[in-house]
């Protein structure tokens, strides 16, 4: 999926209730989006780069120089900045971030070896996850599973699915990167040389930066500078997929009976977070405007997002983060439901 500007088409009329949605079509909500909200700004697209480098030195700075009891705040302050990482690759393999393909390739490449993950593969993937949001059997992003898929699964499978979707939701982004990113059988023929480049790449940094990290400051110094800033990132990973498309609103629907707009527009969560969690992951909780279009680069998505507000603002589910918030979710959406759209483990007792 690449970045693509609106139809030059006039402003489409906005639908006047949630039925008549199956009928659009994504270009009739994007062209009611301004153009210039799809406009690459280079002098942008760095200067959100230069913020993430500053900001996860200052975290690693933190964490070398606090004391013992302030290092949670420190490693949680470090994985929130590394987050801005994983945000610009994630730009780049929108194509959003640079005109030029190589440059995406590249930067998209060096920004998410830190975190471990082989950007063609993630590209790969969440594309995938951008054309079948919230399709049922198809979606590869907190789908969930039908409670005949559950009752089949072994009891060992059960158990991490229960935990995945409880109170261990924030590490459900780490068994998504390890069961689906690193398998070349996951991927298409035709995508399997970027695959593997992009898998070389972080095999390639690691075999570097772990024996350096250990060899210079042992294996206590991986955990405090790398494992922990690591996990806070994932943290918000979690947190972020989970929130954005998983709520007791949102309909999971079969092939049959999904159609993009739906999907795309109602079927996604525009949650708000702390300002500074905003600024650090580049906006990537406004999450509306990119749903519908890729092509918006995170610089540019609350424009885009305060455009859709005034035009299908009826249609946009909005959100603040809470743990209010996160117990709904991991106390009701478990199990797909054709009615309710998801029914609780206890429901099956």
């Amino acid at each position: 999926m690449t970045a693509t500007l609106p139809s030059s088409a006039g402003a489409f009329s906005p639908a006047a209730n949630a039925s008549q949605l199956h009928e659009l079509k994504l270009s009739d909500v994007i062209q009611t989006i301004p153009k210039s909200c799809f406009e690459k700004d280079w002098r942008k697209a760095w200067f959100s780069v230069l913020v993430t480098l500053l900001s996860v030195a200052a975290g690693i700075g933190a964490i070398a120089i606090v004391p013992w009891y302030l290092l949670p705040f420190a490693w949680f302050f470090a994985g929130t900045a590394a987050t801005g990482l994983f945000v610009v690759g994630h730009d780049c393999g929108h194509r959003s971030f640079a005109k030029r393909r190589w440059v995406n390739n590249w930067v998209g490449h060096i920004m998410m070896m830190p975190l471990i993950y082989p950007f063609h593969c993630w590209r790969i993937l969440h594309d995938h996850h951008h054309v079948h949001t919230n399709k049922l059997h198809v979606d590869n992003a907190w789908e969930p599973w039908t409670v005949e898929a559950f009752q089949a699964a072994p009891q060992w499978l059960q158990k991490g699915y229960r935990l995945l979707r409880g109170s261990f939701w924030w590490v459900g982004s780490i068994a998504h990167w390890a069961v689906l990113h690193f398998r070349v059988s996951n991927f298409a023929e035709r995508d399997r040389r970027a695959v593997k480049t992009s898998i070389a790449v972080v095999l390639a940094f690691a075999a570097v930066f772990f024996p350096t990290m250990y060899f210079t400051l042992g294996l206590w110094g991986i955990v405090k500078f790398w494992l922990m800033p690591w996990l806070g990132y994932h943290f918000w990973m979690s947190t972020f997929t989970i929130v954005h498309h998983t709520i007791p609103e949102i309909q999971f629907r079969p092939v049959a009976q999904w159609s993009a707009v739906p999907a795309q527009l109602a079927g996604t969560v525009h949650c708000t977070y702390p300002k500074w969690v905003e600024v650090l992951c580049h906006d990537i909780n406004v999450h509306v405007p990119h749903h519908l279009s890729v092509g918006i680069p995170s610089y540019n998505l609350r424009r885009a997002h305060q455009s859709l507000m005034s035009n299908w603002g009826e249609h946009i589910h909005i959100r603040q983060f809470s743990w209010q918030l996160m117990a709904q979710i991991t106390r009701q959406c478990h199990l797909y439901d054709e009615v309710n759209a998801y029914r609780s483990f206890q429901s099956l007792r």
